[in-house]
C-alpha cells in the first residue's frame, strides 16, 4: 500500500455518495422535495447536519454526480462559515454593548447573559474605555439592552434600573 492509499484509510471513507475526512462528513442523499438530490454536511460528533443543500444531478440526469476532493473541499468551507456565523450570533445575543459619552469620558456599558438553565440572568457592567470598571449589578436575563437605557442608568449613578420592557 503506497502513501497515498494509506492516509485515504485514514481520513475515512470517499464513496461517490459519501466522504469523511477532517472531522466531517459529507452524504449525498435523495432530495424527499422533489426529484433531485442533496448533500448534507454533518461535523463529527453532532446528531444534525450543519449544512443541506442542492446537489448536482450527473450526466444521465437521473443518479448524483459523485463526490470528489474539490466539491468536498468546498462544502466543508461552507458548512464551517455557516457554524462560525451561528456562534458569533450566538455571542452577539448574550453579549452586548454600547458607549456612553458623559462629561468624564466615554463609558463602555455591557449587557452579558448568563444562560444558566436553572436561573438565568445578566450582568450589567460599566467601564472606562481603559478597562477600568466604574459599576457592575445584577439584572434579569430578559433586561432589555438600549443605549437610552445604558445612557439612563449611568446618569443615574449606577442606581439599579427599574423594571420596564422585557426585564
Amino acid at each position: 500500500m503506497d502513501t497515498a492509499e494509506t492516509s485515504a484509510v485514514k481520513l475515512g471513507p470517499k464513496e461517490d455518495r459519501l466522504w469523511s475526512d477532517d472531522g466531517w462528513t459529507a452524504k449525498v442523499i435523495k432530495n424527499e422535495d422533489d426529484e433531485g438530490w442533496a448533500v448534507a454536511m454533518t461535523l463529527d460528533g453532532q446528531t444534525e447536519p450543519a449544512l443541506v443543500g442542492p446537489w448536482t444531478m450527473g450526466r444521465d440526469k437521473k443518479n448524483p454526480k459523485p463526490l470528489d476532493a474539490n466539491a468536498f473541499a468546498t462544502l466543508v468551507k461552507t458548512a464551517s462559515e455557516i457554524i462560525m456565523r451561528h456562534q458569533q450570533q450566538a455571542h452577539a445575543n448574550l453579549h452586548k454593548s454600547t458607549k456612553v459619552a458623559t462629561p468624564g469620558g466615554r463609558i463602555r456599558v455591557a449587557l452579558d447573559i448568563v444562560p444558566d438553565e436553572d436561573e438565568p440572568y445578566a450582568e450589567l457592567s460599566a467601564s472606562y474605555d481603559s478597562g477600568e470598571e466604574l459599576a457592575r449589578i445584577r439584572v434579569a436575563a430578559t433586561f432589555t439592552f438600549s443605549h437610552e437605557r445604558a445612557s439612563a442608568w449611568v446618569s443615574s449613578g449606577y442606581v439599579q434600573p427599574e423594571r420596564g420592557g422585557r426585564d
